[in-house]
């Protein structure tokens, strides 16, 4: 993990810019594939941002989700933009954090109308308590202008689906309406991303300015009166929940830093009687009698291609399927190619890999066990 680096995603330019606004000194990096991505830090804090435009649709912005957490290791990922209410509780220019989203195009027609098989994922607990924390304080409003409506910070469900949704009366919208009567508020892209984070293991948040009502009321000139103005809400309360989400990690790597420092060898040669007196000793090795052995950094890639070799001899004895095998090459590939690039996020991205494929093999203990040992190894090295 990237420890001050978060992701923040967007569908539309005006997104892209309304979060781009609060960070400083962007430069361009350029995946493999070709995406561009702009890594910044937020203006007068350590907070590093990679900004990521994704274009509309959940299917384009889970792959370029899953590209952004393979690509940063991220601490999170924050999908940022607009979306219309699906109920007039909701006034325009506030902001939705998701608590929860569908992806509600899942269903099975049959002969009585189609019936819902939606997929929901949760917000990440630690994300939403930071977000709740963060809209009682509402010290993210300092952007607003003055003269106008102070925005509120609202939580729930938020429905994602494959097409823009402006009406209130057209059998999908009372669709929508009748099977998920708890969502807020409907939009193209966060169960692309909030599924891109399940399976890749990183903390999602979706957070959405309330740009229009989804009532067939949605034009051109109310949205170039509202979408900008729900976008920079937006992406304040985002760029604040980032921000936060950096400081709060700090005390846990000065935490980690001391852990590393502490784990030292005692040593003492001494013939008479020796004893040793404290109160908690852990992750330590007491040396009596004898000099301590030489320590030397691990060497990660030898023992990468050991894991390989054992994860091979478990498949030939049948204790690994050929899907998860390959699932598990995959992984290895990842964290191979990780160990060779000079780029900062390397690290984060080997330990990524190997936590994944520590999920995988989980069953057979043996090899789950040493890649744990290879985990604390690469944590270990500065």
């Amino acid at each position: 993990m990237t420890r001050d680096l978060v992701v923040m995603l967007t569908a539309l330019n005006l997104e892209y810019e309304a979060v781009r606004s609060n960070v400083v000194d962007p430069q361009i990096h350029v995946h493999e594939r070709g995406t561009r991505f702009e890594v910044g830090t937020v203006q007068g804090t350590e907070c590093r941002v990679a900004l990521g435009l994704t274009g509309k649709g959940n299917q384009s912005a889970a792959v370029l989700a899953e590209r952004a957490i393979q690509q940063f290791s991220p601490v999170a990922v924050l999908f940022v933009g607009v979306a219309g209410a699906l109920w007039d509780a909701t006034p325009l220019g506030d902001v939705v954090v998701a608590t929860h989203v569908y992806a509600y195009h899942g269903g099975t027609s049959e002969d009585d109308g189609l019936k819902a098989r939606p997929r929901a994922w949760e917000a990440a607990h630690e994300l939403h308590q930071l977000a709740s924390h963060l809209a009682r304080v509402g010290d993210w409003t300092h952007s607003v202008p003055s003269g106008t409506r102070v925005p509120k910070v609202h939580f729930g469900a938020i429905a994602a689906g494959e097409i823009v949704q402006n009406s209130r009366i057209s059998y999908e919208a009372n669709w929508i309406r009748n099977h998920y009567n708890d969502a807020l508020a409907i939009e193209m892209e966060g169960a692309g991303v909030a599924q891109a984070g399940h399976l890749n293991g990183s903390p999602v948040a979706i957070v959405r300015g309330i740009s229009d009502r989804a009532d067939g009321t949605k034009t051109t000139c109310q949205d170039n009166s509202w979408q900008p103005r729900a976008a920079a809400n937006a992406a304040a309360f985002a760029v604040r929940l980032a921000e936060e989400l950096i400081k709060e990690r700090e005390p846990t790597a000065m935490r980690e830093h001391n852990d590393a420092s502490n784990d030292r060898t005692v040593s003492n040669i001494n013939y008479g009687q020796t004893a040793i007196q404290a109160g908690t000793v852990t992750g330590s090795t007491v040396w009596m009698g004898v000099a301590s052995p030489t320590s030397a950094a691990p060497d990660l890639a030898a023992e990468l291609a050991a894991i390989r070799g054992h994860l091979m001899r478990e498949r030939t004895a049948g204790n690994v399927d050929d899907a998860t095998y390959a699932a598990a090459e995959a992984e290895l590939d990842i964290a191979s190619k990780a160990l060779k690039d000079d780029a900062p996020e390397s690290k984060g991205t080997f330990v990524l890999a190997l936590k994944r494929l520590r999920g995988l093999i989980a069953d057979v203990a043996d090899v789950a066990s040493r890649i744990a040992t290879l985990i604390a190894a690469a944590n270990g090295l500065s």
